[in-house]
């Protein structure tokens, strides 16, 4: 039953790359709405970081695998940022961009983005865990406005709308599925190994922040992101303590 619960967690999280898409073909959003958004998001996602995976980490493997852990994941995930980045997918979270040449590198970065999210939404039902709410909001928020920028961008660049959903419908899948392997590859891992794969993530999530989410954010909300940050890291706060 954890793997089930952990995939359709997973799926719950990566569904949110969905909503965004449909919101941003049929309804569409100002460039402002989005960043605030993507900044509340990046709220949710540091304060998950902080209290989620690197506490949780460090409880499981001491200093050494939380650490170790963390910058892994900080350095695949800026390898993996560069290569994207040149096939056409720097601006994936930029809702003024018209991106339909883009649209693999484009799919590639959110699933760059999107795993590590996904895969320790698995990792926190290990040994019988309860789902943290704090986590699956955090995954949530910063995958609608990632799906409406890219999805609106596509749709302004003359991609058809069976492909745009049919593409992010495969990148929620594999987000489900990133859930369900992170739960069942690590099932019967040591302390150690969990909290070292549990720190990469974070790592991954951290610098993914830094790199493309949050400068985002600035570039299309100017100063207010700031505001939305802090109110998206207390919300993720208090739900990580009322748990």
């Amino acid at each position: 039953m954890g793997a089930l619960a952990a995939g359709f967690w997973g799926f719950v999280g990566g569904a949110a790359l969905l909503v965004g898409a449909l919101i941003g073909i049929y309804a569409g959003a100002s460039r402002r709405t989005i960043a605030t958004v993507m900044a509340l998001g990046a709220g949710v996602l540091i304060s998950s970081v902080a209290f989620e995976l690197m506490d949780e980490a460090y409880q499981r493997g001491g200093f050494d695998a939380s650490a170790l852990g963390l910058l892994l994941g900080a350095v695949a995930f800026f390898f993996a940022d560069i290569a994207v980045n040149r096939r056409g997918g720097a601006r994936r979270k930029n809702p003024g961009d018209k991106q339909g040449d883009s649209a693999s590198a484009i799919a590639i970065g959110a699933l760059m983005d999107g795993i590590p999210e996904s895969a320790a939404i698995g990792i926190s039902l290990l040994e019988g865990g309860n789902i943290s709410a704090a986590l699956v909001a955090a995954v949530f928020l910063s995958n609608v406005p990632e799906g409406l920028s890219s999805a609106s961008g596509m749709k302004q660049a003359g991609r058809p709308v069976a492909y745009i959903l049919g593409l992010w419908s495969g990148v929620t899948v594999a987000s489900a599925l990133a859930a369900l392997l992170g739960y069942f590859f690590l099932a019967s891992a040591s302390e150690d190994v969990v909290a070292t794969i549990q720190a990469f993530a974070a790592g991954a999530i951290l610098t993914m922040l830094a790199s493309t989410m949050m400068p985002e954010a600035y570039e299309e909300g100017g100063s207010v992101v700031g505001l939305a940050t802090t109110a998206g890291f207390l919300l993720s706060f208090v739900l990580s303590h009322l748990e």
